[in-house]
């Protein structure tokens, strides 16, 4: 259940101000239908956060405890320095309108999340709780917190999130989960 909560928390809160909510916002704006916009966001992070905590999941075999604890304790304490630098957007992210609201969503959306933030965390948050299912479905619900009131209200919500004070939080449980995760490589060394 740590996974699942952890994994929720983290990544809704490293959403605000991420690419891929510019990208919801811009979707949003452009096409006025918030439902197949939602559901390719569903579709398209369920299958990316799938690949990604897949990754994670395999990561320990790989490694022995001590060495995985090192890497995940450093890659948290990275990840937490990451939240800190803001997203830009690349408008070509958006540019698929040929191919209907959904698909163009669930293409820009699996596109725009590839070696993103949340991405990244869905690896480690594998590799760190080893529980590919809660990490996805934590992972995922987390993204849909962040990105369904962008879809339905965003321009009304876009100014008022302090998406650095938020980012701040985020970085901050990364670095808790970082420093616990070398505290076990410590005490297992």
């Amino acid at each position: 259940m740590d996974a699942f909560l952890v994994s929720t928390g983290i990544v809704a809160l490293a959403e605000i101000g991420d690419k891929t909510q510019l990208l919801a916002f811009i979707l949003a704006a452009r096409f006025k239908r918030p439902l197949p916009i939602i559901l390719g966001i569903l579709v398209a992070t369920l299958a990316n956060h799938a690949l990604a905590s897949a990754l994670g999941a395999w990561l320990p075999g790989l490694f022995q405890p001590t060495t995985l604890a090192w890497i995940l304790g450093i890659g948290f304490l990275l990840m937490a320095g990451w939240m800190l630098i803001p997203d830009t957007f690349d408008e070509k992210d958006a540019q698929l309108a040929k191919f209907g609201v959904f698909t163009t969503t669930l293409i820009a959306f699996f596109i725009a999340e590839m070696g993103d933030k949340t991405q990244v965390a869905t690896v480690a948050l594998a590799a760190q709780y080893q529980s590919f299912t809660y990490v996805v479905l934590g992972t995922t619900l987390g993204m849909m917190i962040a990105n369904v009131p962008a879809v339905l209200i965003g321009d009304r919500i876009a100014g008022a999130i302090p998406v650095r004070l938020v980012h701040s939080v985020a970085a901050l449980i990364f670095a808790a989960l970082g420093v616990a995760a070398l505290g076990r490589a410590l005490g297992q060394w």
